[in-house]
């Protein structure tokens, strides 16, 4: 049962982390200016899926249980979204401005995705707890 719980927490953390690095995203869509120079870098959550030691692998007939983690969070290297705008403080001498390379509709596509997916994980999570503390009364009333 720990094992399926460190799943779920793991999974918990990896979809935590995409909502977040989305919602960075989504704000900083239109920031001309970093302090690093040029405009926002979009990041992207790379996720791999990390081998687990243990009995509950067994079980599932010799499968491999596996568990979420993010190994980084990389900067997007496409070149920003050039808008011609001559009035623009940022805009350059032959008045573009550079925009992050950030779709703001497939972006937010992917946060309601994210967001669903911690939503079943906090379900499963409350099953798994239901299920250990139901084992529970069972076993001190045999």
């Amino acid at each position: 049962m720990f094992d399926a719980l460190e799943v779920i927490a793991s999974a918990m953390a990896a979809a935590r982390t995409r909502v977040n690095t989305l919602t960075g995203n989504l704000a900083n869509a239109e920031t001309t200016k970093t302090p690093e120079g040029g405009p926002y870098r979009a990041r992207h959550v790379v996720q791999v899926a990390q081998d687990m030691p243990g009995t509950f692998s067994d079980a599932l007939d010799r499968m491999s249980l596996k568990r979420p983690q993010i190994s980084q969070v990389v900067l997007d290297q496409s070149e920003p979204k050039r808008v011609y705008q001559p009035g623009h403080p940022d805009a350059d001498t032959n008045g573009y401005v550079a925009y992050p390379n950030i779709n703001v509709v497939s972006t937010m596509t992917d946060l309601m995705s994210a967001s669903r997916l911690y939503q079943a994980h906090v379900t499963a999570l409350e099953s798994a707890r239901s299920l250990q503390a139901e084992a529970g009364k069972i076993l001190y009333q045999a």
